[in-house]
């Protein structure tokens, strides 16, 4: 009996040697997989689009596009309308912030950075040393709203009070004209170029060497669209976006350059004719000159197809250039 339950056992093992070896001579026979099991990146927008460093996929006709938060929805919105005319190209688009895109770039894992501040000298320093030489193309300009839950009844604030709210100098609504309560004010985290730029025009009153920093009770949120939604739900809330966040369901404060003065909304009009004080050009930048799919996407964002995508949605395309860049 033992030998006869040996055979059978041993006749078992044979068999699914056998099965084992015609299922892998079948599979050799498929198609290979990608060297380092990377999936080509596909037509759709948003998705990872994963492809090897130093340049577009097979074909020249894959791009990807990573950066800028407050770039996202236009860059998308570039990307589908762009496709529409060039079906064959396949442009994929992330954000995470301008941080992000241009260590991307810099690191070889994208042919388009968008930024919506410009490129740190640490950040060229650093693209150096790895063969990288980023260059900007301005591509459609923005106004940065400051916005408040529409419950809230403060309409204007000078540059001065924004700098002290954010800063953590004033912390009630009560002292610059809202009801008794605290601020809760809100930003952008450390990768997004809007936080950068804030920082910058706002805290630190223009002065790129100042030393003004974000207060430690600020709350940073991880996109543009989580600080609308917190504004939204929040009362006592205070963040601030680009023009293509603006929506009906928030309130968009004036902000006046010195206290006293007439305060201007943040809008397209507003940030074309250079009376909002803070506005910014919103950048793409690339290794060196861009060539092939890369530079056909960008040439065509920046020709009058591209253009209209930016008054869509909200941004001052180059035609509206703010009155101060035509100087």
């Amino acid at each position: 009996m033992m030998t006869l339950r040996f055979a059978k056992t041993w006749a078992g093992v044979v068999t699914l040697g056998v099965v084992a070896a015609a299922v892998a001579l079948l599979c050799g026979c498929g198609p290979k997989q990608p060297q380092g099991g990377m999936t080509p990146p596909g037509p759709m927008t948003g998705g990872p689009g994963m492809q090897a460093k130093g340049g577009p996929a097979a074909g020249g006709e894959q791009v990807q596009v990573k950066g800028s938060d407050t770039m996202l929805q236009l860059s998308q919105a570039w990307a589908e309308e762009y496709q529409k005319s060039n079906p064959g190209a396949a442009i994929s688009v992330s954000g995470g912030g301008s941080g992000v895109g241009i260590t991307a770039l810099i690191d070889g894992t994208c042919q388009i950075a968008n930024a919506s501040r410009k490129v740190k000298d640490t950040e060229v320093a650093d693209a150096k040393t790895k063969g990288v030489t980023p260059k900007e193309f301005i591509m459609a300009y923005d106004g940065i709203g400051v916005i408040v839950n529409k419950d809230n009844p403060v309409t204007k604030l000078s540059i001065d009070q924004l700098a002290d709210i954010f800063t953590g100098k004033v912390t009630n609504w009560k002292a610059v004209g809202g009801k008794d309560g605290e601020i809760v004010v809100l930003s952008r985290d450390v990768s997004s170029g809007t936080h950068v730029y804030f920082k910058e025009k706002v805290l630190n009153k223009g002065d790129e060497k100042g030393k003004a920093e974000y207060a430690k009770s600020v709350l940073f949120q991880p996109s543009t669209e989580a600080i609308v939604d917190q504004v939204v739900q929040n009362p006592k809330a205070i963040g601030y976006v680009g023009l293509g966040y603006i929506k009906d369901t928030i309130k968009v404060i004036a902000v006046a350059t010195k206290a006293g003065a007439d305060g201007v909304k943040a809008s397209v009009e507003t940030v074309s004719n250079g009376t909002y004080p803070i506005s910014r050009p919103l950048m793409c930048y690339t290794n060196g000159e861009p060539s092939g799919a890369a530079k056909a996407f960008i040439d065509w964002c920046l020709g009058p197809d591209g253009q209209k995508v930016v008054a869509a949605k909200d941004f001052v395309p180059l035609t509206k250039a703010p009155e101060a860049t035509k100087k």
